[in-house]
């Protein structure tokens, strides 16, 4: 498949949240309507991208894998298209989680990196829906109420947190910064 695209940028290496971070700087060179192709092998970068293109009105367009190389294609809003980047306003430090954690405080944690991410150390209890499959798995987490929403940098999980309370769910937290400094207790699978 031959798409035609007006820049290329070069995310592969980089874990989350420089895909995005890399990805909104080279967008605001972009005019309306152009394309650009982003190159990552970070597997969680598909639902990061397509949750971040979806929250600002740029158009997700399509990942294609090119052996460990994911070619994602976003399409640059027009003026009309374009929403302001928002954030879930509702944030918990990893320092009031543990401390939560730590006095037995009824809370249940949803976990939306990938797998392999989760597999190598995760807050005990924690469930594991990544960002991409939440939309379908809604189901498994609508009973659970004071929802606390991590991920390994506080990307992922602010972008799971607004999509969780548009459909409704109440008392959800993004937990920032993510697993990426948790000094808490862990398991592993």
């Amino acid at each position: 498949m031959e798409v035609t695209v007006n820049k290329v940028l070069d995310a592969k290496g980089l874990a989350c949240p420089m895909p995005i971070v890399k990805t909104k700087k080279e967008m605001t060179a972009l005019e309306p309507g152009q394309v650009i192709e982003i190159q990552a092998t970070d597997k969680g970068s598909t639902a990061d991208l397509k949750a971040w293109s979806e929250s600002t009105g740029n158009q997700y367009l399509g990942t294609v894998e090119d052996g460990d190389v994911l070619r994602h294609y976003l399409r640059k809003a027009s003026a009309e298209e374009e929403k302001s980047e928002t954030k879930h306003p509702d944030v918990v430090q990893l320092e009031e989680l543990l401390k939560q954690l730590e006095g037995n405080e009824k809370i249940n944690i949803l976990d939306v990196r990938e797998p392999a991410e989760y597999a190598f150390g995760h807050i005990p209890g924690a469930v594991n829906i990544p960002l991409g499959e939440l939309e379908e798995r809604f189901k498994e987490i609508e009973s659970m109420e004071d929802l606390h929403i991590v991920c390994r940098s506080g990307n992922r999980s602010d972008l799971a947190a607004q999509k969780l309370t548009e459909k409704g769910f109440k008392n959800v937290k993004n937990v920032v910064p993510g697993m990426k400094v948790w000094t808490g207790p862990t398991n592993k699978l």
